[in-house]
């Protein structure tokens, strides 16, 4: 970086030049945080006075409302027995229950009539892998199965959509069984088998 001294003054006009102007700019400022602080404490002064001024005047009112309630309080004296002053940080009484399902509930019997499921299994599972319309492709998931190890079926079921042609294995005699064959399945790539009651 190049430095320019042909016009560089002397070191002696710097220092004064800059004396200068700060002190005119510590004139300056002194000046004016004059009148934010007078004005601050007008402000804070005329806040107190108005508090001074509205402190009595709660205690002027309250006389003039007791001397009103006391010529009603004497005429409903002679009519009622005085009652003692209440504690106004004193709780309310504990309320009583008002709920009668407790009584009703310890009495009350419930009948559920269970249908008879018109599914009657023998206990064993099937798990379908596939269900489709050509049986070319399901011959093709069985062959799938088969090179895993395991021995599938192709049933073919009409129903009012149609014919399909299911792949099923089983059956198993427990479920757990099904489901460690299901999950042999999965390893291979094949999530769609689901594991049903045998029908």
């Amino acid at each position: 970086m190049s430095r320019d001294y042909a016009n560089r003054k002397p070191k002696s006009a710097a220092k004064a030049g800059k004396g200068a102007r700060s002190s005119k700019r510590n004139t300056s400022s002194s000046n004016m945080p004059l009148i934010p602080w007078l004005l601050a404490i007008v402000l804070v002064s005329g806040f107190g006075y108005f508090l001074w001024t509205i402190k009595g005047s709660s205690e002027d009112v309250a006389p003039a409302i007791n001397t009103a309630t006391k010529s009603t309080a004497t005429d409903k004296q002679a009519t009622k027995p005085a009652v003692a002053k209440k504690d106004p940080n004193a709780l309310p009484p504990k309320p009583q229950e008002e709920w009668t399902y407790l009584e009703e509930l310890e009495n009350k019997s419930v009948d559920v009539d269970v249908p008879n499921s018109g599914v009657v299994s023998s206990g064993l599972y099937q798990m379908q892998c596939g269900s489709f319309r050509q049986e070319s492709q399901a011959n093709e998931m069985k062959a799938r199965i088969a090179f895993m190890g395991m021995e599938a079926l192709v049933k073919r079921s009409e129903g009012t959509n149609g014919v399909w042609y299911r792949v099923v294995l089983g059956p198993f005699e427990s479920k757990r069984d099904g489901e460690r064959g299901r999950h042999k399945m999965q390893k291979a790539g094949i999530n769609t088998c689901q594991i049903w009651l045998w029908q």
